[in-house]
């Protein structure tokens, strides 16, 4: 076991510290395969990836190869994490819902020695895409075969690593692939002094304490889930309890009841739609504003989702609708925004629930510098910004400019006392064919805010006018006179607030999904605009000249030739 160090300046010296203080307490928890909890303690973990650190030596890599974990969110992708760390390797996370053919180019990109494969969907699917030739460790419940080396295998051939290797804070730790939203992915290099810098911030932040608990259910290989969950547990020595499936995340929230939640909007929105499809909206607001019972009430509803212990709630990745956060703070819990990158662990801005601003996401962080740029574009600086882009240098340079500033590509705004508000992405501006430049954030935004729009995608390259691509919220999706009347009302709204060049000129309702397997997100539910725009490119100036304002379109139609 490694030695007590007063002041760890990595995430692995923060775990030898922690296994040494608290080695019998429980650190992940997990449900096994017939449901029950299955616990580890620091001490189970530190023995586990001990060995599997043995092992890895025992492939007689070169110090600081580079070694892949291919897993959904489990106790083991953290164990074996830390594993790679012992060994003296750099871990380089692989999303576990890209297609075969992403998993081979990022695994040849990334210069890949070894591959670590826990649970994942549809195994003999992903395993076409990893050359025979990569030695594959099996996580438990993860793959077997003749390709892969089983856990309990390395657990029973294998001694603890007696001397784990003690990375220094400037060395590489781990290369995060970026979404990729408009082609090939970017493997962001992040050293271990960026990311315990990025965790300790956070820790007085939130006031983290070993006493907290944390419920994981997105991806690890997502750099928000990596930093919030695993570093920051491993400076903090909080429990980590992990969901089964997207399908029982309430009844593992309940199970886990954490203090501490980071999520989606699309996880806040599903914890909204999941109780309100079991109990009538307006009831619940009229027990909400009763006097005694009202606060009883919205305890008792949080209580039902396993959010009633947290003391912090942050969404982030995409902007959190407001009706959402007001849903919330009708129950007495402000879910406030956080902002950041890959490139800069994601540690940029975040909300403080004692300052509330809606509309912005909120203040810079500790030792975050932020300024607006060319266009808008927010440039941010700190100690937690990437070392580069791995084997890409001029994509490098395009986004760190001499001074240090990390070159977002989001555009925002800055008010007076700092609030950030985000309104966009600089490549997402459009010329139309009046050569009008149009951002189309903001107009996506108001679009989004209407009770009957879920998602919206503004588009109007080289047209006179531009248009906005929508999917409604669930129930609202059925064709009828009185959605068609709303939506048509809805349009005059947001047009009445607009420029008479950014106006809309039709509002089209298409019943696509926007999902991963379609091709339209990235694993980390980024919407690919290019994906959309042509998808339906071919009916945009038919939309525009047909006479509707409101526009109906089914995935059967086909595109009329134009004239």
């Amino acid at each position: 076991m490694g030695a007590l160090t007063t002041q760890p300046e990595t995430a692995l010296e923060s775990f030898f510290r922690q296994e040494t203080l608290r080695p019998r307490s429980h650190y992940l928890i997990e449900p096994g395969p017939d449901g029950k909890l299955v616990k580890y303690s620091w001490a189970e973990v530190g023995s586990q990836a001990r060995r599997v650190a043995q092992y890895l030596l025992s492939l007689d890599l070169p110090t600081g190869s580079h070694i892949g974990l291919l897993s959904k969110s489990c106790a083991h992708w953290i164990i074996a994490d830390l594993a790679i760390w012992m060994a003296g390797h750099v871990s380089v996370p692989l999303h576990p819902s890209l297609t075969p053919d992403s998993i081979h180019k990022l695994i040849a990109h990334a210069d890949i020695c070894a591959l670590l494969v826990g649970p994942i969907e549809s195994w003999p699917k992903v395993a076409e895409g990893i050359p025979a030739s990569l030695a594959c460790v099996g996580l438990p419940r993860g793959p077997s075969g003749e390709q892969v080396v089983g856990w309990a295998q390395i657990l029973a051939e294998h001694e603890p690593l007696a001397e784990p290797v003690r990375p220094q804070p400037e060395q590489l730790a781990t290369i995060i692939y970026t979404s990729g939203t408009t082609g090939m992915p970017k493997g962001v290099m992040l050293s271990f002094a960026s990311m315990f810098l990025a965790a300790s911030n956070y820790q007085r932040l939130f006031n983290i304490s070993a006493t907290d608990r944390m419920l994981s259910f997105q991806s690890l290989s997502h750099i928000a889930e990596r930093q919030f969950i695993e570093v920051s547990s491993l400076l903090g020595g909080q429990q980590i309890y992990f969901v089964e499936s997207g399908d029982t995340f309430i009844r593992d929230a309940r199970r886990a009841q954490p203090t501490l939640m980071f999520g989606s909007p699309h996880v806040w929105q599903q914890c909204v739609q999941g109780y309100e499809q079991a109990r009538s909206p307006r009831w619940t607001r009229l027990l909400l504003g009763l006097p005694v019972i009202g606060p009883w009430q919205a305890r008792r509803i949080l209580a039902r989702l396993g959010l009633d212990q947290i003391r912090y709630a942050v969404s982030g990745a995409a902007r959190l609708a407001p009706a959402v956060q007001q849903w919330f703070a009708r129950l007495g819990l402000v879910v406030v925004e956080g902002y950041g990158m890959t490139e800069n662990c994601g540690y940029s801005h975040l909300g403080r629930p004692s300052r509330p601003k809606e509309g912005y996401i909120g203040l810079p962080n500790p030792g975050v510098e932020c300024r607006l740029g060319e266009h808008g574009e927010i440039l941010v600086r700190s100690k937690a910004v990437m070392m580069g882009y791995y084997k890409d240098q001029a994509r490098t340079d395009e986004v760190l400019d001499e001074n240090g500033f990390l070159h977002t590509g989001d555009v925002g705004e800055i008010d007076q006392e700092g609030f950030l508000r985000l309104t966009g992405r600089v490549k997402d501006i459009f010329k139309t064919s009046k050569g009008r430049y149009i951002a189309p954030g903001p107009i996506e935004q108001l679009l989004m805010d209407l009770p009957e729009v879920d998602e919206a995608c503004v588009v109007g390259q080289e047209l006179p006018q531009p248009l906005a691509l929508v999917r409604l919220v669930a129930g609202a999706n059925e064709r009828s006179d009185l959605t068609q009347r709303a939506l048509g009302e809805a349009l005059k709204r947001v047009n009445a607030t607009l420029p008479s060049s950014e106006r809309l000129g039709c509002l089209v309702v298409v019943d696509t999904p926007w999902d991963v397997s379609g091709g339209f997100r990235t694993p980390t539910q980024k919407l690919r605009r290019n994906v959309v725009e042509a998808t339906w490119q071919a009916y945009f100036h038919d939309w525009l000249v047909g006479g509707q304002s409101v526009v109906w379109h089914q995935s059967t139609e086909q595109p009329q030739e134009s004239a």
